[in-house]
């Protein structure tokens, strides 16, 4: 049986209707994107920061300890080596690890962090039990060499500090290679392979000097 058709006037309403509503829809889903962009944005710095127990926070600090030992013995070689060389090398090492020392402390400032954290040195790397002897990580002099190169002169310092500064060098890049494998944070990663690169290099021109001046 035949129905009789809506009237145009209904029709268009009804399309009308379904128009608002997928109006209505579209601008809820906006907003709503809108919003969540939002949040994100607000969000997504703190989520991404580094947080306390962190590898990132802990690499920062440890190395960040680490160093301020490699600077302390350079100054000290720049002072008194009797090479020259040996107290070029020696400036090299203290100006470049200091000014790493900054930026590291800048990054647990900016990820509002504290200098130290609760965690044990070397509790960042799974692979470092053990890594901490007598409270020093890995190469760090030990307070009786330290004392025994304050007290060297002449060519024994100079053979001292290159043996202390090479197994410092060795320590360094076992740990800036432990977060190159735990770490996609663009900065870290990007200080980490710096300082595996600058530190072999003083590697090898430790040997040489060690080859030139002999060793003890």
């Amino acid at each position: 049986m035949a129905t009789a058709a809506a009237p145009d006037d209904e029709v268009a309403g009804r399309g009308s209707g379904r128009r608002s509503a997928g109006t209505a829809a579209l601008a809820l889903a906006i907003l709503l994107g809108l919003l969540l962009g939002f949040a994100g944005g607000l969000l997504a710095p703190g989520l991404l920061r580094p947080g306390d127990g962190s590898p990132e926070a802990g690499f920062a600090r440890d190395m960040s300890s680490h160093h301020a030992q490699a600077v302390e013995m350079a100054i000290l070689a720049h002072e008194k080596a009797a090479d020259p060389d040996v107290r070029v090398l020696a400036a090299d090492i203290a100006l470049t690890q200091q000014g790493q020392i900054g930026v590291m402390q800048t990054w647990l400032k900016d990820w509002g962090l504290g200098p130290t954290g609760r965690e044990p040195r070397m509790a960042w790397m799974p692979d470092a039990a053990g890594a901490v002897k007598n409270g020093l990580m890995p190469g760090m002099a030990t307070d009786a060499q330290r004392a025994e190169l304050r007290a060297a002169t002449g060519r024994d310092f100079d053979a001292l500090f290159l043996k202390l500064m090479l197994d410092h060098h060795l320590g360094g890049i076992h740990m800036a290679e432990g977060i190159l494998d735990l770490s996609d944070d663009e900065q870290v990663t990007e200080m980490a392979e710096s300082m595996v690169a600058g530190q072999k290099k003083e590697i090898e021109l430790v040997r040489s000097l060690q080859g030139r001046i002999g060793t003890p």
